[in-house]
């Protein structure tokens, strides 16, 4: 049984669904979201001079977006449920836009990092309720699989051209070119969803948002992310660190208890009983604790070991995101002839391939041309998985319950990265102390090399979970009648 597209739903204009149209906004959504993760990376270190930031603070540029996507995405996700989808969709372009204008125009590490905390949160909003309106718009099958490979080429690959538009904004125009770029971007697609998107439902009286479990899932989340980004910074023994992984924990556990309780949970363990959704959400952190990885420790590469500007960074990284490009689209094609069990497995294996060959460019005497095979191989595994995880971890979910579903696979997509940059990185930066020059630089490319086959080896784990998937579609999970949304507003 499939999830129905929703076929009466009008656009504020009165109108069918624009589908082409809204599925081109929700691209561009996901793009600026997918820019915003690397965008900053080539410029972080003009950010840190330009600032003041200390060694132990100028990574909380990056940090503090990644908390804070990671702690409110399930928030996010249940909100675009039960507050509406485009409304979700418009405020968090909106947020993104505003906290966009407030990062460039910043003069000290405090702003800039409020800046970034709130484009965080923007992004909690933002990737949830895109994934639902097109999860809800096409119906399940091969026109959302499209919907799906359009959207996920305009992802995926953000996240290796925000390194090349980094590169280019940074070295022509300053660092605060990486935010100005945001606003007019976010401003236009908030607008424009707010004609061409379908407008949401009505609202359903007996529907409640779950405040206790929202405070304890965020809390909890958001304490988890905290400690795994900054670990490796502070050290893993540190008191603040250990006392924030025992308070999520305990809010945690305490979300879990108040769930099962719940009449109208935040998040239904029903859902659990769907396995497609449970391998989505575990192949989610699997791709982004490895694949997700790679772009961190290609910069390292590229700038550090290579001595690349920003710019030929950014160039460099054209040849990976024209791949996952490619990759997003055979993704698609894959998945509606063989099946998301197949192409999961054969993605996975293709990054694994790729990965390795990967590593061999990453030597102080290695060029470019090493590193150019992995990066195409890897590139297209990595596009491929892309498409088919968000398929998995769609199928089989009642349209009305898509955005908590889609906001416990971005939960995972999250968790995956903070978990797997902490560990590889912590890897890759063991033989660092007291070097300098031609060493530092010989340490930090082996170090890095040692990581990127350890990615490698986690993509085995993601081609191992692949195969528990159901060779058939699940059935549809939905929720009891007291739940149920009523028919869209006409």
């Amino acid at each position: 049984m499939s999830t129905a597209r929703i076929p009466h739903q009008e656009t504020a204009g009165g109108h069918a669904p624009r589908l082409g149209l809204s599925l081109t906004l929700l691209a561009l959504a996901q793009l600026i979201f997918s820019l915003d993760i690397n965008i900053v990376y080539v410029a972080l270190p003009d950010i840190g001079r330009a600032l003041g930031f200390s060694n132990q603070t100028q990574q909380w540029v990056v940090s503090a977006y990644v908390v804070f996507a990671g702690g409110f995405l399930l928030l996010g996700g249940r909100a675009a449920d039960l507050l509406g989808r485009r409304r979700m969709f418009v405020l968090a372009l909106t947020l993104y836009a505003v906290s966009s204008l407030a990062g460039g125009l910043a003069t000290t590490p405090a702003v800039i990092i409020v800046a970034r905390a709130v484009q965080g949160l923007g992004g909690a909003l933002l990737l949830p309720s895109t994934l639902s309106l097109i999860n809800t718009l096409f119906e399940e099958g091969p026109k959302r699989n499209r919907a799906l490979a359009a959207w996920g080429g305009a992802g995926a690959s953000g996240l290796t051209v925000g390194a090349l538009l980094g590169g280019v904004l940074t070295q022509a125009f300053g660092w605060s070119a990486v935010f100005f770029v945001n606003v007019p971007l976010a401003g236009a697609v908030a607008l424009a969803a707010l004609v061409v998107i379908p407008r949401d439902p009505r609202g359903h009286e007996s529907r409640r948002f779950d405040i206790p479990g929202a405070v304890t899932a965020t809390g909890g989340a958001t304490l988890l992310v905290f400690a795994l980004v900054q670990g490796p910074e502070t050290g893993w023994s540190n008191p603040m660190i250990v006392g924030a992984f025992v308070l999520a924990a305990v809010l945690l556990a305490a979300f879990v208890t108040l769930e099962a309780r719940s009449a109208d949970p935040l998040m239904p363990f029903r859902l659990f009983r769907n396995r497609s959704l449970i391998v989505g959400v575990l192949t989610t952190a699997i791709y982004m604790a490895t694949f997700g990885a790679l772009p961190y420790f290609l910069t390292v590469l590229f700038q550090s070991v290579h001595q690349y500007s920003a710019l030929r960074t950014g160039l460099v990284f054209l040849i990976p995101s024209i791949a996952i490009a490619t990759g997003t689209q055979l993704g698609e094609r894959m998945t509606t002839r063989l099946g998301t069990r197949t192409t999961l497995f054969l993605g996975f294996g293709i990054g694994v391939v790729g990965t390795g060959v990967l590593a061999l460019g990453f030597s102080t005497g290695a060029t470019l041309s090493v590193a150019v095979p992995g990066l195409i191989v890897s590139g297209v595994g990595q596009g491929i998985t892309w498409t088919a995880m968000w398929i998995a971890s769609a199928v089989g979910v009642s349209p009305e319950e898509q955005g908590v579903a889609n906001g416990m696979a971005s939960t995972t997509l999250n968790l995956g990265n903070a978990i797997g940059l902490a560990v590889l990185i912590a890897i890759a930066d063991s033989g660092l102390p007291d070097r300098s020059g031609d060493a530092l630089r010989g340490s930090l490319a082996d170090g890095s090399r040692t990581a990127v086959i350890l990615a490698a080896a986690g993509m085995v784990l993601g081609l191992l979970v692949s195969l528990t998937l159901p060779r058939r579609a699940a059935p549809v999970v939905s929720p009891p009648a007291t739940e149920a949304v009523p028919a869209p507003a006409s």
